[in-house]
């Protein structure tokens, strides 16, 4: 049996040497002078030797109570020494598992799988939300009471951004069990955990006698970036991010077409999207009027994080106009397909396709290629012209607000069908007229000193 002084007497030879104490346990004695604790013992049949430690940092004492505890996992029918292995892989997992690190991994893999703005939302809430309250935890760890809170913070402050936290959180425990850094199976139970809140449908005008006024007040509006912008959303029907983000690369005047690339859908698929008329015009002149090397139809009027203009911008000014609740950028979706549908008798495949909304069910989405191009070319043209002749319907009263006149020559509904089987406008159509001049739009064109807000007009 070894003792502290016996240790201190050992002297190193030309080879290592072993002096057993008890129970299989021994101390190694290298010719460096070195001395290593080992345990000896057997498992499976088979003679195992297992490093406790170096002396005298691990002293006879620890070292008698660390072979103590390698006995007991023996006595269970647990290899010391394997057992010793999967604790440090485990905290090898726990230090590689921390929430940010695999956080940041899991953004990185869903980048160029996911809409850009499906992404920078992702982002939003993880960089914002997820990160900060989950920083000091592992995924390896981590539960359903840990994540609880931090959903409930966000669900009291934006209830619909909650269900996309939970739905992220989902996405990177189950990232974390493929990459080896969780126990398969080892899942949140997240279902349940934040309040179901009720959900409101995105305001949009849907009357014509309101749809006139709102866009005599974008003609108004005193910044021309942002007025052509909603503009242009109001002829697209598109998503105010990709609106906001628009680039002259994506876009051919000659074909009067916008391309836009799948990475920048919502659905992943590309879209090509018919521009009237009007909307050329706009951009006709927004191209002379800006310089060559810009790429953004709609640059940033000021300094922010986007080169371009922020959709938000376009919220605000719809909001400062006095739409609040009442319109919204992503709303002109709605007008174009409720309006198109029950006042020019658009069939709803065609608006559907313009939309770029996904296909119904698994068979269509495997088989329905159609995108109805030709149609929606007729279509978006005839929606422009019922824009016009909307706004033309508005007279200004004496204080200065826009009113709508009665529709006596409005478009009758259904009196135009434009159908995917048509493909054209019927005859029907016969009042549309173009936006005669009044005085409050003579004065705004006086007024008004770029190429752009002349070439805008001169759209319409």
């Amino acid at each position: 049996m070894l003792t502290e002084i016996a240790i201190k007497s050992l002297k190193p030879k030309a080879k290592v040497y072993r002096v057993p104490d008890t129970a299989g346990l021994c101390l190694e004695v290298h010719p460096n002078g070195r001395k290593h604790w080992r345990f000896r013992y057997h498992y499976a049949r088979k003679e195992q030797m297992m490093a406790l430690g170096p002396w005298p940092v691990l002293s006879l004492a620890l070292a008698r109570r660390k072979r103590d505890d390698a006995r007991r996992l023996l006595y269970d029918g647990i290899d010391p020494v394997r057992h010793k292995r999967e604790q440090a892989e485990a905290r090898l997992r726990e230090r590689d598992g921390l929430f940010p690190i695999v956080a940041k991994a899991w953004l990185a893999f869903k980048e160029g799988t996911v809409g850009s703005e499906t992404y920078r939302k992702m982002t939003l809430v993880i960089d914002g939300d997820l990160i900060p309250a989950l920083r000091r935890h592992s995924v390896t760890t981590l539960t359903t009471k840990d994540c609880t809170p931090v959903l409930r913070d966000i669900a009291a402050r934006a209830p619909n951004l909650a269900t996309k936290a939970r739905q992220y959180l989902n996405g990177i425990v189950d990232y974390a069990i493929k990459e080896g850094l969780r126990e398969d199976g080892k899942v949140l139970a997240l279902r349940g955990t934040i309040p179901a809140y009720e959900k409101h449908h995105i305001a949009a005008i849907t009357r014509p006698d309101e749809l006139g006024p709102l866009l005599r007040a974008i003609d108004g509006y005193g910044s021309p970036t942002t007025r052509d912008a909603l503009l242009y959303a109001s002829w697209t029907a598109l998503r105010p991010a990709l609106v906001a983000s628009a680039q002259w690369q994506h876009i051919d005047l000659d074909a009067a077409e916008w391309h836009i690339p799948g990475a920048l859908m919502k659905m992943g698929h590309d879209h090509i999207v018919p521009l009237p008329r009007q909307a050329i015009a706009m951009l006709r002149a927004r191209r002379a009027a800006l310089p060559a090397r810009q790429a953004y139809v709609f640059p940033s009027p000021a300094r922010q994080t986007t080169p371009h203009l922020h959709r938000d911008a376009l919220s605000k000014a719809l909001r400062d106009m006095g739409f609040q609740g009442k319109h919204a950028t992503h709303g002109f979706r709605g007008t174009l397909r409720t309006m198109a549908r029950e006042r020019l008798g658009v069939d709803i495949d065609v608006l559907e396709a313009q939309l770029a909304h996904a296909k119904r069910g698994e068979v269509q989405k495997a088989y329905d290629r159609t995108t109805f191009d030709d149609q929606r070319r007729e279509v978006m043209q005839t929606w422009a012209d019922y824009l016009d002749q909307r706004r033309a319907q508005v007279t200004t009263s004496t204080h200065g607000t826009a009113t709508a006149r009665p529709a006596a020559d409005e478009y009758p509904p259904h009196a135009t069908r434009l159908s995917a089987r048509q493909g054209r406008a019927s005859a029907a159509g016969s009042g549309r007229t173009s936006r005669p001049p009044t005085k409050s739009s003579a004065r705004r064109e006086s007024a008004a000193g770029s190429p752009v807000d002349r070439g805008a007009r001169a759209g319409r």
